[in-house]
């Protein structure tokens, strides 16, 4: 979604524009940040795909790059709801908490194998 959000800020006008509908506050605050909201949401989408990547691969460091993510996004959301009172940004309390759960659960599938799928003994 990051890299969508960047993408129509980059192209605006286009085919896409009308998803913006969905969050018009996001909208205006990015686009009066100008050419930094694209190279911020191209941060945020190189970050995802980084941390899914090492995720894919079972790699410690994306098991904690998705952490760090996950967790900075928890406290975005509580900021956003406590601060500029947007009671929606709480629905992504439970989500990001039950990812997190998920993640630690299984954090001993995610060793110090630098990188390597896990391999199963035959």
């Amino acid at each position: 979604m990051s890299g969508l959000a960047g993408m129509m800020l980059m192209f605006p006008g286009g085919v896409l524009e009308p998803l913006w509908r969905l969050n018009t506050r996001s909208h205006q605050g990015l686009a009066a940040m100008g050419a930094w909201a694209v190279i911020l949401m191209a941060m945020v989408c190189g970050a995802c795909a980084t941390a899914a990547l090492g995720l894919l691969k079972c790699a410690r460091w994306g098991y904690l790059t998705a952490l760090v993510i996950l967790s900075i996004n928890l406290v975005g959301d509580t900021l956003n709801a406590w601060i500029a009172h947007d009671w929606r940004t709480l629905i992504g309390l439970p989500i990001g908490g039950a990812m997190i759960a998920y993640l630690v659960m299984k954090r001993s599938v995610f060793g110090d194998r630098g990188g390597s799928a896990p391999t199963s003994a035959n």
